[in-house]
């Protein structure tokens, strides 16, 4: 209603209504005209189609495939396939001990309490497979890596389905998509114009986006309701981001806290005219809404992120952004300029808090000390990424491998560094983790022990593959050693 009467005071100043006259001399002729100049204004405002709507509109129809119960003819046989494909006596047996520990062939593995498949992921393979089943003489094509999973995006590869190629600005070549096929859309979700696109076509479209990413679509849907600009803490070419983008009115993506103490800094002391937003829109001209202007859509925010986002970080940034508005806006009005909900994935934080406690582990004196923390998990992988920050910030050897091959039989790994860079090639089992060695410089075989992690799109196999390499690469090293020795 508030807006109703601003918008009114702009059509009287502007003479646009006519014969309404404010004050002592208002006519009734007056008040019948502002009155129903009320009631259009109020139609207007319910008329208004939302981002949100037109995503509904597409998801209702009959030929929009999505939830678990759409393909329960063939649910059963694939859950047994992904039994078959996924687990791991290994990990298993792990998971049974009470301590998540396990010792075999001189290697003692500690296991983090949370890791490996998220019910979103298993939900998304789930039903890509049960398509794979269901539309066995249709063509089928998916709109990006279902997830961040080699084995997983491999094994689709195998069942037929067509990857959709993409150029290096991430647009997609549909044109290959032809009436009566089926295109499945990524656990990342699908932006709202391919979402259009892909409904033009007279196509079968299954939806196997994560339900935790259309969480943050109705989190950023309310910051439009609200005239609010959705501040996304996420990697702005990320595939979730860029799908949670589109359901924004008006969006800025800020990478890390860095960024977002750089935007805090723009709301707190920016003025008209200072440069300042020439700057600004220099350095997020990738990351913000083609329309976006600093000096007006800083003015009200709210919070959302992308859900595999470092957990501490982003409350960090809420934090910082909730004192920012208080400190230009005062404490009273904060709620008029700042608006944040809870959009970390649960699954996120609960593998965040197990490495934590791996780590907490390995600085207790009371137990035994980790050599490493190996992680798996995919390269691309932004929630398994985060999992390898957490050692490496603590201090805790720890390796991050995509596949159990990137351990070779030469004592050397492969694995992603916390900056991105993939190592092609560096020692792995050092003489310190094999041996201890007495003043004499007598050595002797010692347990090696190894925290254990893997990423929310990570199956248990994975994990269990590069645990036998571990194993293997142990005895090799042991037996090598004593025989150099006699």
């Amino acid at each position: 209603m508030k807006f109703a009467f601003q918008l009114l005071a702009v059509a009287y100043a502007s003479q646009k209504i006519q014969g309404f006259q404010l004050g002592p001399g208002r006519t009734d002729h007056g008040r019948r005209t502002a009155a129903a100049a009320l009631r259009a204004v109020a139609k207007d405002e319910k008329k208004k189609i939302y981002i949100q709507n037109e995503r509904q509109a597409i998801a209702k129809k009959k030929d929009f495939y999505r939830g678990a119960g759409v393909f329960k003819n063939v649910k059963a046989g694939v859950e047994q396939d992904m039994r078959k494909q996924f687990d791991s006596v290994l990990m298993n047996e792990m998971k049974e001990d009470p301590n998540y520990m396990l010792e075999k062939d001189g290697v003692e593995f500690y296991l983090a309490k949370d890791h490996g498949f998220c019910w979103g992921v298993e939900r998304s393979i789930n039903l890509a497979y049960s398509a794979v089943e269901t539309f066995p003489d249709a063509d089928l094509h998916i709109t990006n890596e279902l997830i961040h999973n080699p084995m997983v995006n491999e094994k689709l590869h195998s069942k037929n389905v067509n990857f959709i190629e993409k150029d290096e600005d991430n647009n997609k070549d549909f044109s290959q998509i032809k009436e009566g096929d089926v295109v499945m859309l990524p656990a990342f979700g699908a932006t709202l114009d391919e979402m259009k696109e892909l409904d033009s076509k007279n196509i079968k479209v299954v939806d196997t986006t994560c339900p935790w990413v259309a969480k943050v679509w109705s989190t950023v849907h309310t910051h439009q309701v609200r005239g609010l600009t959705s501040v996304i803490h996420g990697k702005y070419a990320h595939e979730e981001t860029m799908a949670t983008k589109s359901m924004c009115e008006t969006y800025i993506c800020v990478k890390n806290e860095d960024e977002a103490e750089y935007v805090a800094d723009f709301i707190v002391n920016a003025k008209e005219g200072d440069g300042r937003a020439e700057e600004f829109m220099a350095k997020f001209s990738k990351a913000c809404s083609p329309h976006f202007d600093p000096h007006k859509h800083l003015q009200k925010i709210g919070l959302a992120n992308q859900t595999t986002m470092y957990k501490k970080e982003t409350r960090a940034i809420g934090q910082l952004l909730q004192k920012t508005m208080m400190k230009k806006f005062g404490p009273d009005l904060l709620n008029d300029h700042y608006y944040e909900f809870d959009t970390i994935c649960d699954a996120t934080q609960v593998r965040q808090d197990a490495v934590d406690e791996l780590c907490n582990m390995h600085d207790d004196p009371n137990m035994p000390d980790l050599d490493f923390i190996l992680v798996v998990g995919g390269f691309d992988s932004s929630n398994t990424a985060h999992l390898l920050e957490i050692p490496q910030m603590r201090g805790v050897t720890s390796f991050h491998i995509n596949t159990a091959s990137c351990i070779q039989a030469d004592n050397t790994i492969r694995h992603r560094q916390v900056d991105g860079t993939v190592v092609d090639k560096s020692l792995f089992l050092d003489d310190g983790m094999i041996w201890t060695v007495d003043d004499d410089g007598e050595k002797t075989k010692k347990m090696l022990r190894v925290g254990v992690t893997s990423g929310a799109s990570t199956p248990d196999k994975d994990v269990h593959d590069a645990l036998g390499r571990i194993m293997m690469l142990n005895e090799i090293l042991s037996t090598s050693k004593i025989e150099e020795g006699t």
